[in-house]
């Protein structure tokens, strides 16, 4: 089987070895031909191919003309090797999936529309958020559940009641987990390790990440005694006004590094902390707190994404609201005692394995798979699977 993807992802062409590269490693084991439209790079805009099978195109055009460049290139593409099936990483403007279906009504090849989250939900950080949910709305209402022969989502119980709200039927909604983690790097130690801090964030720098609430849930956490030491791993636009904030909050304890060098590197870092926290408002996993666990720490979360059928509150960490009192509490129930501590880890590792990287891709390029093969059964004109 062919498939062509569009996708948001440069890392690649960029040079950076990350997710998208892994995962393209392990999905040349089961499909014939890839090809990846993906964004303009800063350099040369040249034909990429990797793992053998796996070919990467990268725009010649800015973000503007991407709608017409991807409609175009997709189609000469898929009439070009015959691709059984177009795949859509969908957010933003949706300019992938409009694409998507403009190939699918030029070629007659089916399309997934994959949405991994959808900003604003559950919980909007800005007004921002609240206008790119309605955007999002609009594409799945408006365009989406007509075109593709399916919605494909990372969770069970956030976003299939969202879309089917938004008019998608139950059948149309796929659920295909991809969240997938190298458990020979990221692994609980042979034998306990000191910590070098209480609590750690790892991720974007960025608005839905909650980042102020973590700061002031640290203040509450050392207004009552309790530890707080803490190591933020990121950068981003919020960066600068994290660390002001930490300072204006008098937390002298906390730390900052932008980017450690391997993953190997971070798994060192979560090993070191006591608990991993999560404030984002809207999120599809996240893979962060998936490595944490896998390593054996704790997860404090606010309820997005895959968490809480993970976590399931206090067997693996504690789910926390949106407010910074429930975050404090969560944290400080998590961190107040050591022995329970060790449990809520080890349970978090168990958890994890169900994530290892080849099985989970494996399911993901079987769905593909299957939804492929049910898009081909279904009737002349039929978009759904």
């Amino acid at each position: 089987m062919r498939l062509l993807m569009l996708s948001g992802d440069r890392q690649v062409v960029l040079g950076q070895k990350g997710p998208f590269h892994s995962m393209q490693a392990e999905f040349s084991r089961h499909f014939e031909r890839i090809d990846v439209l993906v964004p303009r790079p800063d350099g040369p805009a040249k034909v990429l191919s990797i793992h053998e099978r796996v070919h990467l195109h990268p725009a010649t055009c800015g973000r503007a003309g991407m709608y017409g460049w991807l409609t175009r290139r997709g189609i000469e593409l898929v009439r070009e090797h015959g691709h059984a099936l177009v795949v859509s990483h969908d957010y933003g403007w949706f300019y992938n999936g409009i694409a998507a279906g403009r190939i699918r009504a030029a070629t007659g090849v089916p399309f997934v529309s994959e949405i991994h989250h959808v900003p604003g939900h559950p919980r909007a950080a800005d007004l921002r958020e609240r206008f790119d949910k309605q955007v999002a709305r609009a594409y799945i209402r408006h365009w989406a559940r007509a075109r593709a022969c399916a919605i494909r989502v990372v969770n069970a119980r956030e976003m299939p009641p969202l879309l089917e709200r938004w008019g998608v039927p139950r059948a149309q909604i796929a659920v295909l987990p991809s969240l997938y983690i190298d458990l020979a790097t990221f692994r609980a130690p042979a034998r306990a390790v000191a910590p070098r801090q209480d609590v750690v964030f790892v991720g974007r720098m960025v608005a839905n990440k909650g980042l102020d609430r973590i700061v002031d849930a640290l203040a509450l956490l050392k207004s009552r005694g309790l530890p707080h030491r803490a190591l933020f791993v990121g950068k981003g636009p919020l960066l600068g006004a994290t660390k002001e904030r930490a300072a204006r909050r008098g937390l002298g304890d906390v730390r900052f590094i932008e980017w450690v060098e391997t993953p190997a590197d971070l798994a060192d870092v979560y090993r070191h902390s006591r608990v991993a926290v999560c404030a984002s408002t809207c999120e599809g996993g996240p893979r962060v707190t998936v490595e944490a666990m896998a390593c054996g720490v704790p997860v404090v979360s606010t309820p997005v994404g895959v968490m809480p059928e993970l976590l399931e509150d206090g067997r693996a960490g504690r789910l926390a609201d949106f407010d910074v009192g429930s975050l404090a509490d969560a944290l400080g129930d998590v961190l107040a005692d050591d022995e329970r501590r060790g449990a809520l880890g080890a349970e978090a590792a168990r958890r994890a394995q169900r994530f290892e990287y080849h099985a989970m891709l494996a399911n993901y390029a079987e769905g593909l798979k299957r939804l492929a093969a049910q898009a081909a059964a279904a009737p002349a004109g039929a978009a759904r699977a």
